[in-house]
C-alpha cells in the first residue's frame, strides 16, 4: 500500500482536503489523524471491516477495544446508552481528552469493541480531528496511531516509521498538546471507574461524579487471564526497545545512582533539567522537563521514548517512578507499563 502523506498548514483553505481523507475513511480505508492526545489511526466505526484493519495494521490483539470518535457528545445517543453523569463529564471536559465507557447499542459493531458490551467514546478538541469526524459523517474508530506495544506516536514522523505502507493517509497536524492518552472512565449510573489515567485528573471526575473507583489494572497488571476494558491495561505497553528501570528513592540517593551508572556504556538516563548540569558530560541523556513540570513530562513523554529508541547502543534505560497523584498519576501509568512494572529501590 501507498501512504499518502497530507500535511495541514491552514486548515481554512485545505477543506478539499480533508474531504479526500473523509471519503477513504467512508470506503473503509485508514486515516492516521492528529488529536490533543496523540496521533490516531483511524477508520470507520460503523464498519467491522474497518476495525478489523486497523487492528491489522497495528498488530493489535482484537480484544483490545477502540475508541469511537464524535464530532459532539449528544452523537453518543446513537451508539451508546448514556445517562446523566455523562452529560455532567461532557458539560466539563468535551470536547477534550476524555473518553467514558457507556453501554453500547448494536449500532456499533463488536469488532470495534473488542466483543465487550460496552463502547468507549471520546470528542477530540483538535481541529483536524474534528474537522475530519465532521466531513466523515461516521465516528472513526481509532486507537493511538503506533505499532502495538510501542510508545504512542506525538508526531507524524513518529506514524510514519511505524505505519508508513500499512495506512492509506498520515495526516500531518504538528506536535499533540498533550502527549499522553485520554483519560478513560467507565460508568455505572452516578459512579464512575477510572481506566486509565490522563490529562483529566482523578480529582478533576471527583468534582463531577458521585464517586470515582480506581480499577487496579491502573497502578498493577492484568490479571491472569483479565480482560482489557479499555485500550492501554495490557500488562506491557508504550515501551521502548530497550529495557526500562524506574528508580523509587529520595532525590539523592536517586542522582547518586545515577551519577554511578551515567558513563556507563549502552545506558541512557530519563533525567530533569535540573539534573543535567549534576550529570558527567558524557552521559547519554533525555531530559524530560523540569521535575516540578508534570505537563511538560507528559508531553515529552512518549517522544522521549521514541529518541531513545533512535540511539545507537542504548540497552538499558532508567527513570524516575513519577509521583500517584494528579497528573503525575497518568505518567506513573504509562511508565509502569513501559517497565514492565520493573521498579529499582535506590
Amino acid at each position: 500500500m501507498k501512504t499518502e502523506i497530507l500535511k495541514i498548514e491552514d486548515l481554512s483553505t485545505q477543506e478539499k482536503d480533508i474531504s479526500r481523507a473523509a471519503e477513504i475513511i467512508c470506503r473503509g480505508g485508514l486515516v492516521v489523524f492528529p488529536t490533543e492526545t496523540v496521533y490516531g489511526i483511524g477508520g470507520n466505526g460503523t464498519d467491522a471491516a474497518a476495525a478489523t484493519a486497523i487492528y491489522r495494521a497495528k498488530g493489535r490483539p482484537s480484544d483490545n477495544p477502540l475508541i469511537l470518535h464524535l464530532e459532539t457528545p449528544e452523537q453518543a445517543e446513537k451508539y451508546a446508552i448514556t445517562n446523566e453523569t455523562y452529560y455532567k463529564l461532557a458539560a466539563q471536559f468535551m470536547p477534550g481528552p476524555l473518553t467514558v465507557i457507556l453501554p453500547k447499542k448494536d449500532t456499533v459493531p463488536s469488532t470495534v469493541t473488542g466483543g465487550l458490551d460496552t463502547v468507549a467514546l471520546r470528542c477530540p478538541a483538535h481541529p483536524v480531528a474534528n474537522a475530519l469526524i465532521r466531513a466523515a459523517g461516521v465516528p472513526i474508530a481509532a486507537p493511538s496511531a503506533n505499532l502495538s506495544g510501542k510508545p504512542s506516536p506525538t508526531l507524524a514522523a513518529h506514524v510514519i516509521d511505524d505505519l508508513s505502507g500499512k495506512v492509506d493517509m498520515i495526516i500531518d497536524g504538528g506536535a499533540s498538546e498533550v502527549g499522553l492518552e485520554s483519560t478513560i472512565v467507565s460508568l455505572d449510573g452516578e459512579v464512575g471507574t477510572l481506566l486509565r489515567p490522563g490529562a483529566i485528573t482523578y480529582d478533576a471526575l471527583c468534582c463531577v461524579c458521585k464517586e470515582v473507583r480506581v480499577a487496579p489494572a491502573v497502578l498493577e497488571g492484568l490479571a491472569k487471564n483479565e480482560r482489557p476494558l479499555s485500550p492501554g491495561m495490557k500488562y506491557r505497553h508504550y515501551a521502548p526497545r530497550a529495557t526500562l528501570t524506574l528508580l523509587d528513592g529520595d532525590d539523592s540517593s536517586i542522582k547518586a545512582f545515577m551519577r554511578s551508572v551515567a558513563t556507563t556504556k549502552g545506558i541512557g538516563l530519563l533525567c530533569y533539567n535540573e539534573e543535567i548540569p549534576l550529570l558527567p558530560t558524557d552521559s547519554t541523556l533525555f531530559p524530560v522537563g523540569a521535575q516540578d513540570d508534570l505537563a511538560t513530562q507528559a508531553h515529552r513523554l512518549f517522544a522521549v521514548l521514541r529518541e531513545a529508541d533512535d540511539h545507537p547502543n542504548i540497552t538499558t534505560l532508567y527513570a524516575h517512578l513519577p509521583p500517584k497523584d494528579g497528573l503525575g498519576l497518568a505518567l506513573y501509568n504509562r511508565l509502569i507499563r513501559a517497565a514492565a512494572h520493573t521498579i529499582k529501590k535506590v
